[in-house]
């Protein structure tokens, strides 16, 4: 394989990609950087968020070119020899898909960085650990991570009514006004209920049948390639592991107890707050603590959440409404924050009154269109996130429209 058929298989790739449709980072990565990595789960974007910059900048341009290290070729030959090559020839910036696919990926990585006059665009799983692969690549890379669709988006992609995402701040103070201006164009409950089902992943748009199939499949190959090659966990240990994402999706909101899911899952304790960790990473599921405990890898969190609703649909027909309510405030919230750049994580923790403590000082309870504030009625910058109303009033809020958060 050489240049010239690498370039005739990009081509076959961009003449699919659209650009009307852009994920929400697409406009926040700062694209001229030397080097930039992408990490986030399977399926949510990341391989054509990378086809649509080539396309939008590089069409029939030869300075541009995307690999995939999935691709047997490059288990043959050295990246950073390829990264030469492809420079010697004109090359200006390399677009490298599924890095973690390659064994010592960050060390040619960052010679290619240092010794290249070459951009780099690297993208790879949500596990992944940049600081803990090579300190001084984490010193020259910028990483930004891509979540599921928003609320937003999925309305976006798949009925073709584009609105700007809101800030928190601005949600709460003029959530009436806006809500009244997006429900006067489209029907947000009938399109929340789409949503919790099939919108968080981007192929929604290619097949709804199977759709929930395709989420599965995602499941099994973190579980059993990209947890293997990067956690180093044994094969042997995979089947348990499923069966513990089984019981969490069918008990969610999930109060865990370690003693209990140890016993059900024969994994031993130690192991099972290791493999939460990585499940957490992995983007499979969400821990939420409180902010006395804080957080730590051997501290029990407070509750477990898929980390989509789309999850719990696809692994289970047993939904319970009121978790799947809490499980989208948990995911949009936290993915919400997770676009910002912060020195400490405070975007969301289980409350002692209320159900949810959003950023120090915003509580939220989750609930249906009746739910009262009896539970956090004394309780100062307080507000409920409803369920079946399509305009709040005061400090009642619909809970659809904190998937406009991003």
């Amino acid at each position: 394989m050489n240049l010239q058929q690498l370039f005739e298989d990009q081509s076959k790739l961009l003449s699919r990609v659209q650009l009307e449709q852009k994920r929400y980072l697409y406009s926040s990565i700062n694209w001229k950087l030397k080097s930039i990595g992408i990490l986030g789960q399977r399926g949510v974007g990341k391989t054509t968020m990378m086809l649509q910059y080539i396309k939008e900048y590089y069409s029939g341009s030869d300075e541009a070119l995307y690999i995939s290290l999935d691709n047997p070729y490059f288990q043959t030959i050295s990246l950073l020899d390829f990264a030469k090559e492809f420079e010697q020839y004109g090359g200006k910036i390399l677009f490298v898909d599924e890095v973690h696919k390659y064994s010592d990926w960050s060390s040619h990585v960052k010679t290619i960085y240092d010794l290249l006059d070459l951009r780099i665009v690297f993208s790879g799983s949500s596990i992944l650990q940049i600081s803990k692969q090579d300190s001084d690549l984490s010193r020259r890379t910028v990483v930004y991570h891509l979540e599921n669709l928003s609320f937003r988006e999925y309305i976006s992609l798949k009925h073709k009514k584009t609105y700007e995402s809101v800030s928190l701040e601005t949600l709460l103070d003029k959530h009436k006004d806006i809500a009244s201006k997006i429900s006067e164009e489209i029907k947000p409950l009938k399109l929340f209920r789409e949503y919790l089902q099939y919108g968080a992943y981007p192929f929604i748009i290619e097949d709804k049948d199977s759709y929930h199939q395709k989420i599965i499949e995602i499941l099994n190959l973190i579980l059993e390639v990209d947890m293997p090659l990067i956690n180093n966990i044994e094969v042997q240990q995979i089947a348990k592991l499923k069966r513990l994402i089984y019981l969490l999706a069918v008990n969610v909101p999930f109060i865990p107890n370690i003693k209990d899911l140890s016993d059900s899952t024969n994994i031993s304790r130690p192991k099972v707050y290791e493999y939460l960790n990585y499940l957490e990473n992995a983007k499979i599921i969400n821990s939420l603590h409180s902010k006395a405990k804080g957080y730590s890898i051997l501290s029990k969190p407070e509750k477990l959440f898929m980390q989509n609703t789309n999850i719990t649909y696809a692994l289970t027909n047993n939904i319970d409404i009121g978790s799947a309510r809490e499980s989208f405030f948990v995911n949009q919230v936290k993915n919400y924050f997770g676009s910002k750049t912060q020195f400490l994580d405070t975007a969301i923790y289980t409350a002692n009154k209320g159900d949810f403590l959003i950023d120090e000082k915003y509580t939220f309870e989750i609930g249906g269109k009746n739910k009262s504030f009896k539970q956090i009625k004394d309780i100062s910058q307080s507000y409920i996130a409803a369920d079946e109303i399509e305009v709040g009033h005061g400090n009642k809020i619909p809970l659809w429209l904190f998937g406009f958060l991003y």
